[in-house]
């Protein structure tokens, strides 16, 4: 059970540096950035950086891979429902915090159309 510690924290690592990835997205533009163009980028990051709602849903999903992992785990043959339930875990809320990013990142763009910059991606 001790060697499944340090996995676990590692991967909670990961899952925290990706889950603000999204929000430090840099769009590219068509054509030169306006004189408002880093004012209004830095207002929609700090906007997608505190939908904390995205935070929860990757929780959730991390405990639903745990519930779902722990199953299978004690159906297949040697019965580790607690090695099923971590790797569970770490795939759910991986899934999990590439949506969060993905969503905070298009949250970025839509933003920035909105106040008029030529963002194409």
């Amino acid at each position: 059970m001790t060697p499944l510690i340090p996995t676990f924290c590692a991967a909670a690592l990961v899952l925290s540096a990706c889950a603000e990835s999204g929000a430090n997205y840099t769009p590219i533009l068509d054509g030169a950035p306006s004189a408002a163009f880093q004012s209004d980028l830095s207002a929609c990051q700090t906007l997608a950086r505190n939908q904390r709602q995205f935070d929860q849903e990757t929780a959730a999903a991390a405990v639903l891979g745990a519930g779902t992992g722990a199953l299978l785990g004690e159906l297949d043959d040697e019965g580790d429902a607690l090695g099923g339930a971590v790797a569970g875990a770490l795939v759910g809320g991986i899934a999990g915090a590439v949506d969060a990013s993905e969503r905070r990142q298009a949250i970025v763009l839509n933003c920035l159309r909105g106040r008029g910059h030529r963002v194409v991606g």
